[in-house]
């Protein structure tokens, strides 16, 4: 397979030329051009599977060579490489079929996945014409024919078995190479892509490199893979098809080694459920086992499970850890002997048993409860204190696995230390309050606003502010509003009811009876002195 280059910068041609492992994206010869007519008389003489081009160039742009190559009907795959993000440039792009387009400056790892897809599309499209060429209609359908037999198969499975007689007669009807005594393996592998990843900015690129990786790996002469799917969102299965006895310690090695290329290559964790191997006439039942287990089963990080009904731990078999010392450890100002204790009690509920999603959940609330009462006996109010995105993502992934839990833990106690720690300084407390009300003096102050603003009760609030400063919460707002309106009464021209108004009295009258209870004249006199 070949491919060309066109640039009508050196640099950036000599960088692709040099920079890209070209061997082992299985191309065989390089080409170069600078502009589009040396371009195209490449493509004449050569074979060319792949080009790569730039879309500005002075002699020519790269979608005019790709109308022309459209045009003459070459079969090359395309890929435009551009410093401009124009939608007229990606609309035109996308009309003459290109295959991706992709902003400079090069990523080179991103155009590595993108030339491997290419390459990948040109071998199908070459498989494709040979195919159609000899007649063999069929063989176009066959991957996917075997791709919906064990998906449809995995879908029915979640409520229930399907039945061997059912299966059977998917087999009969889509024409599979089975026979009902072919003995099968399915694989769940559940990936936990890192933040900043491509697994999870850019999913299509991701899954196409794992695709790779497990294409590499699962290679072996004791068994074929049938299948790759992706059954729901980063959880894919993967299905054996044994030719010799299986092999279990020979699964654990393979299952190892794709974790540890997942955290180095993938950038990513993960998990690998090994159901047992069988008979394909058993095969929905190994199935609905496989996936009961995923929904239900609390996972373990680049973990190896070997899927069995009989280390379910039952929801009534929830024993609580240790709340009194939970509590001591809060109290205490020991975050770390807290977290720790909490790990250590998971850590042992997953070594005498597979932990169900539902135990973990019920070990969630009773968590969230304990710290919730520690921030009210602080006079706290926890609801307000977590309402941010974090808090609802980080709460939401916490079943998906032991660690995610840890996190959400950690963020859970770490917040209200840190609050607590707050609440515990009266002075930085009154501070924040009285710095928010000479902000916002303009604005409907209640209580319960004030008191939201640093997290606390509001009659906790009122108490500690009161004993601080020896004023009331009300009498302090009631003095800046109407210092606020002294000082505008003197160096502004507003009138006295706008005056009132921006200082948070929309009721004039009111005002002009605090501002005399206050000052010893109505606002007008006031006015008339200074002015």
């Amino acid at each position: 397979m070949n491919v060309l280059l066109v640039d009508d910068d050196y640099f950036v041609v000599t960088a692709l030329e040099k920079k890209i492992d070209w061997r082992s994206l299985q191309i065989d010869e390089v080409y170069t051009a600078n502009n589009v007519a040396q371009a195209r008389d490449i493509i004449k003489q050569h074979a060319v599977h792949i080009l790569i081009s730039d879309i500005e160039m002075p002699q020519g742009s790269g979608l005019e060579l790709l109308a022309w190559i459209r045009e003459e009907k070459y079969s090359v795959q395309t890929i435009f490489l551009t410093n401009y993000a124009d939608f007229n440039y990606a609309q035109k792009a996308i009309e003459l079929q290109s295959f991706e387009y992709f902003l400079k400056p090069i990523e080179f790892d991103k155009l590595m996945l993108i030339i491997q897809k290419a390459v990948v599309k040109a071998s199908e499209q070459q498989h494709a014409e040979k195919v159609l060429q000899e007649g063999y209609f069929w063989q176009q359908n066959q991957g996917k024919m075997v791709e919906h037999f064990w998906r449809k198969l995995a879908n029915s499975s979640i409520s229930a078995p399907v039945k061997p007689a059912a299966i059977a007669s998917s087999v009969q009807e889509q024409h599979l190479a089975y026979r009902m005594t072919d003995t099968f393996q399915p694989l769940l592998l559940t990936l936990f892509p890192y933040d900043g990843s491509m697994g999870k900015e850019e999913k299509e690129l991701f899954d196409f490199a794992l695709l790779n990786v497990l294409g590499e790996l699962l290679q072996h002469p004791s068994f074929s893979v049938e299948t790759m799917l992706e059954h729901t969102p980063r959880n894919w299965i993967a299905v054996l098809k044994w030719t010799q006895p299986p092999d279990t310690l020979l699964i654990e090695e393979l299952c190892a080694s794709f974790i540890h290329k997942a955290n180095h290559y993938l950038k990513c964790d993960a998990c690998c459920s090994i159901a047992p191997a069988g008979e394909l006439n058993g095969v929905g039942g190994v199935l609905q086992q496989l996936l009961d287990m995923n929904v239900a089963v609390a996972k373990s990080r680049n973990r190896i499970v070997h899927v069995s009904c009989s280390d379910h731990a039952d929801d009534a078999d929830y024993v609580p850890p240790n709340l009194t010392l939970l509590d001591e450890l809060l109290n205490e100002n020991q975050p770390e002997a807290f977290l720790d204790e909490t790990s250590r009690y998971m850590s042992t509920m997953c070594r005498d048993a597979t932990l169900r999603t539902s135990v973990l959940s019920r070990f969630r609330l009773d968590i969230v409860q304990l710290v919730y009462a520690f921030l009210k006996n602080k006079g706290i109010v926890a609801h307000q204190l977590y309402t941010e995105k974090t808090h609802d993502l980080l709460h939401m992934q916490s079943l998906n696995s032991l660690e995610d839990m840890e996190e959400y833990l950690r963020y859970l106690v770490d917040t209200a230390m840190q609050h607590r720690n707050h609440a515990a300084e009266p002075t930085s407390v009154v501070e924040a309050v009285k710095q928010f009300i000479q902000a916002h003096y303009g604005h409907d102050l209640t209580r319960n606003a004030l008191a939201e603003t640093v997290y606390l009760h509001p009659d906790y609030l009122a108490r500690l502010f009161k004993k601080e400063t020896g004023v009331s919460l009300g009498s302090y707002v009631i003095q800046t509003r109407i210092s606020a309106a002294k000082q505008l009464l003197e160096t502004s021209k507003h009138s006295v009811y706008a005056i009132a108004s921006k200082v948070g009295y929309d009721n004039y009258s009111y005002f002009s009876k605090l501002f005399k209870q206050e000052v010893g004249c109505t606002p007008n006199e006031y006015k008339k002195v200074r002015q």
